[in-house]
C-alpha cells in the first residue's frame, strides 16, 4: 500500500513539472494550388513560416488546392470557427454579405497603386467591419489584376461576348456580362479547367496568377490581359476566424500580425509581376493576347453603370454609400 501512494506521488509530482507550452496547430486552407509559384498560396506559407519561427507555441498547416474545405465552403467554416484562416477571394462570400460584391466591381481599381490607396480608405473600413461583424478578421490585404479569356474569340468590346458562355466570379461581372448578351455559369477559379474542356464554359474572366496557375492557356484561343485599361480587380485577402484569433495569447497574435505583414509586402511586390508572366505563358502557349482600348473601357463601364453598380446602389443595403467611398478614392 506504501508503495502505492509513493507511485502516486511520484506521479504527481511529474504531472505539476511537466511543461505546459503544448503547441497548438491552427489549419490554414485554399482553393490554388501549392508549391507552384502561385502567390496567393505563397502568401500563406510565409505566414505559417515566420510564425512557426517566431516561437510562441503555434503552428500553422497549409491545405491547398481545396484539400481541406471547397473554396465555396471556406467562409462559413472561418465565421463559425471550424476553419482558422484562409487566402480568400472575398466576393465568394457576396451571397451572405451582398455588400461584399463591391470588391469585384468592374472598373472600380484601375491598378494595383490604386489597390493601395483604397486600402487605406472609408470604404475598406467598411468592408472589414463587415468581415468582422461576420466573424472573421483581415490579416493581410491582397489585390489582384485579372482579364478575359475565350474559346472563341478576343473579348475586347462589351458586343464580342454576346453569346458566349463566361464564368464570372461574383454579381457585379455577371449582372455587366449579362447586361451585354452573355450567358453566365457561376463556379469559382479552381473549376474553370474542367468546365472548359467539357464545353460547358466558352471564356471566362479570373485573375492573372489563376489563368496561370489553372493552366487556362491550354483551353483557350485568346486572352485580353489587363494592360492599361484593367477592368477586372479582385480583393483575396488572407483572413482568420475572430473567434479563433481572440482566443489566442497576446504574443501569438503579434506573431500572426507581424507574419501576415512580411506576407502582404511579399504579395504587393510579386502581384505586379502577374500580368507579364501571364503574357508571357499564354504566348508561349500560342494563344493571341490582346488589351482593351480606352474605348473599349469606356464602353463597358457604360454597360456596369446601368446594371452592375445601378443595381448594387438600389438594392444592397449601404451600397450607395458603400460606392460613393469608394469613387472618392483616385
Amino acid at each position: 500500500m506504501k508503495s502505492l501512494f509513493s507511485i502516486v506521488a511520484v506521479a504527481a509530482v511529474l504531472a505539476t513539472a511537466a511543461p505546459v507550452s503544448a503547441q497548438t496547430t491552427l489549419r490554414a486552407s485554399h482553393q490554388f494550388p501549392g508549391g507552384q509559384g502561385d502567390p496567393r498560396d505563397e502568401m500563406v506559407q510565409i505566414i505559417a513560416r515566420e510564425v512557426e519561427a517566431a516561437n510562441v507555441g503555434l503552428k500553422i498547416q497549409v491545405f491547398p488546392s481545396s484539400s481541406l474545405y471547397k473554396a465555396n465552403e471556406q467562409w462559413g467554416a472561418i465565421t463559425r470557427g471550424q476553419l482558422d484562416m484562409s487566402a480568400f477571394p472575398l466576393d465568394y462570400a457576396s451571397g451572405r454579405v451582398p455588400q461584399f460584391s463591391a470588391t469585384l466591381m468592374p472598373g472600380l481599381v484601375r491598378n494595383y497603386d490604386h489597390a493601395q490607396r483604397l486600402n487605406q480608405s472609408d470604404f475598406m473600413k467598411d468592408i472589414k467591419a463587415l468581415v468582422e461583424e461576420s466573424g472573421a478578421v483581415v490579416i493581410a490585404d491582397a489585390w489582384l489584376a485579372g482579364g478575359f479569356a475565350s474559346k472563341q474569340t478576343c473579348i475586347t468590346s462589351p458586343d464580342t461576348i454576346k453569346g458566349q458562355v463566361i464564368r464570372a466570379a461574383g454579381p457585379a461581372f455577371e449582372q455587366m456580362l449579362a447586361a451585354a448578351g452573355a450567358s453566365i455559369s457561376s463556379m469559382p477559379s479552381s473549376e474553370i479547367y474542367t468546365a472548359m474542356q467539357t464545353g460547358v464554359l466558352d471564356a471566362t474572366n479570373t485573375s492573372n496568377d489563376s489563368f496561370v496557375s489553372y493552366r487556362i492557356y491550354e483551353q483557350v484561343k485568346c486572352l485580353t490581359a489587363p494592360g492599361e485599361n484593367a477592368l477586372w480587380f479582385m480583393y483575396e485577402p488572407v483572413i482568420m476566424s475572430k473567434k479563433v484569433y481572440d482566443g489566442l495569447k497576446p504574443e501569438q497574435q503579434k506573431a500572426i500580425l507581424d507574419a501576415a505583414k512580411k506576407a502582404e509586402d511579399y504579395f504587393t511586390a510579386e502581384s505586379r509581376k502577374g500580368e507579364q508572366k501571364m503574357v508571357d505563358t499564354f504566348t508561349k502557349a500560342g494563344v493571341q493576347v490582346v488589351t482593351m482600348s480606352e474605348a473599349d473601357f469606356n464602353a463597358w463601364m457604360d454597360v456596369a453603370k446601368s446594371s452592375s453598380y445601378k443595381n448594387f446602389a438600389e438594392k444592397v443595403k449601404g451600397g450607395d454609400e458603400l460606392l460613393k467611398k469608394a469613387l472618392a478614392v483616385k
